[in-house]
């Protein structure tokens, strides 16, 4: 049974996930749109969406909207900060020597 956190957590990583680069180097939130897929100059320029397609995550609608999914800028911030203090809380646990 997930807790809370666990479903919040796995909420946040699906939303950021649309506009993160998978292992191809492509957002989702781009969808088939080549330009913004592989130009140098567009690639990293990203849009937030009205609406996005349920199964590949395309971004669709209005691109200026800044409401709901502006919040995913704070999700990968929360997300970032979140494993930074993972990896400090590791590394300053002691390792029982053998």
């Amino acid at each position: 049974m997930l807790t809370l956190w666990d479903v919040a957590g796995e909420l946040s990583r699906r939303m950021t996930s649309i506009f993160l680069q998978n292992d191809k180097g492509r957002r989702p939130v781009f969808g088939d749109l080549e330009k913004f897929q592989s130009d140098p100059h567009w690639r990293d320029l990203l849009l937030f969406h009205e609406y996005f397609h349920g199964d590949s995550g395309a971004g669709v609608g209005a691109s200026h909207q800044t409401g709901w999914t502006g919040v995913v800028t704070k999700l990968m911030q929360q997300s970032g900060e979140s494993r930074k203090r993972e990896k400090e809380v590791t590394a300053a646990v002691p390792v029982a020597a053998d």
